[in-house]
């Protein structure tokens, strides 16, 4: 009963569909390990573009004009 060729069938559709759903949740974990780890860099980026900037002004502002 349980070796019908139908069964053969649902058996294998439900494996296809388990790994499907497991390849769905590790790609799920991928992208937001991908999205922290580029906001990281982001704000990283935006710290030494800020760094930069305050350098640049200070020492523009100590330039002798006169």
């Amino acid at each position: 009963m349980f070796d019908s060729t139908e069964m053969q069938v649902i058996r294998s559709w439900a494996a296809v569909m388990i790994a499907r759903f497991r390849d769905e949740r590790d790609e799920r974990g991928e992208i937001a390990q991908t999205v922290i780890i580029v906001a990281i860099l982001a704000a990283a980026a935006i710290a030494i573009a800020t760094i930069i900037a305050t350098k640049f002004k200070d020492k523009a502002t100590t330039i002798p004009t006169g």
